[in-house]
């Protein structure tokens, strides 16, 4: 998907919600299991009560790979049934070089057609390179949200710039706003900040709003620009807001909830200019 359509996208559904799809048969409704594919018809219900109140779907990898090959063709026919008008994130954070990054590359491109994948840039450009294709993105691991991440991103080098805006100053030379993003953490504001204040038109995707305590409105201070310049994911507070029979109803409230306070976060930024 080009970053045009991205955009015009999120204008249209006056939302900036990518929805992350990690299903865990531990949680999800028990009535499910009955189904010959609990996950999909999880899924399916999901899609069903949220795509019109979002623009990306994001399956973790890991939710599936842990079913073998059922796992894979829960995936395969998750992806087949989300709308052709959605930005499809491989949450996938491979890290490889030369023909094995190729291979996950053509993985994710090739057999299960996504639009972007998560990439570590820690190995350098030959990590990243395969990922960079026509209309295909490259989503950076930058500042991610977990606890323990600040003690390896934020090392302070000879330079004086922390190890992430290093990384970042240098995967600047490998591409463009067309087909890289960053991961930022919704916890990371201050690392938002910076980003933001040096890489002002890049897309930036944002893990843990809702279940692990980042706000949405902090996130669009630091973080939104006027081609909007955000994809925020929710996972938890979305797929398991109720267990029950009908828990895709709370889950579109959820979203409904989210959707209405990105509109107007949008107009307020639009308002500004």
């Amino acid at each position: 998907m080009k970053r045009e359509t991205l955009i015009k996208n999120i204008y249209s559904k006056s939302s900036f919600l990518c929805v992350g799809l990690d299903p865990d048969l531990e949680k999800i409704p028990k009535h499910l299991l009955d189904f010959d594919d609990p996950v999909f018809e999880f899924n399916k219900l999901i899609i069903d009560h949220t795509h019109d109140l979002c623009v990306a779907y994001k399956p973790n990898l890991a939710f599936y790979e842990r079913l073998g090959s059922k796992g894979f063709e829960s995936l395969r026919k998750t992806i087949e049934y989300i709308p052709s008008d959605q930005f499809l994130i491989a949450d996938a954070k491979r890290s490889d070089i030369f023909n094995s990054a190729k291979m996950y590359a053509d993985t994710f491109y090739r057999q299960f057609n996504f639009d972007a994948v998560t990439v570590s840039p820690y190995m350098g450009k030959d990590a990243v390179d395969p990922f960079l294709t026509q209309d295909k993105w490259a989503i950076l691991l930058i500042a991610t949200s977990n606890q323990n991440a600040f003690e390896i991103q934020n090392i302070i080098l000879k330079s004086g710039e922390p190890l992430y805006m290093e990384v970042l100053n240098k995967a600047n030379n490998w591409s463009n706003v067309d087909n890289m993003m960053f991961v930022i953490g919704a916890n990371r504001l201050l690392e938002m900040k910076s980003i933001r204040e040096k890489y002002p038109d890049h897309f930036f995707l944002v893990p843990g709003v809702g279940k692990q305590g980042g706000s949405l409105k902090e996130v669009c201070k630091q973080g939104l620009t006027m081609s909007c310049g955000l994809l925020v994911n929710m996972s938890r507070s979305i797929l398991y807001a109720d267990a029950g029979v009908h828990f895709y109803n709370y889950s579109r409230d959820v979203c409904l909830g989210v959707q209405q306070q990105m509109k107007q976060y949008l107009l307020d930024k639009k308002s500004l200019s």
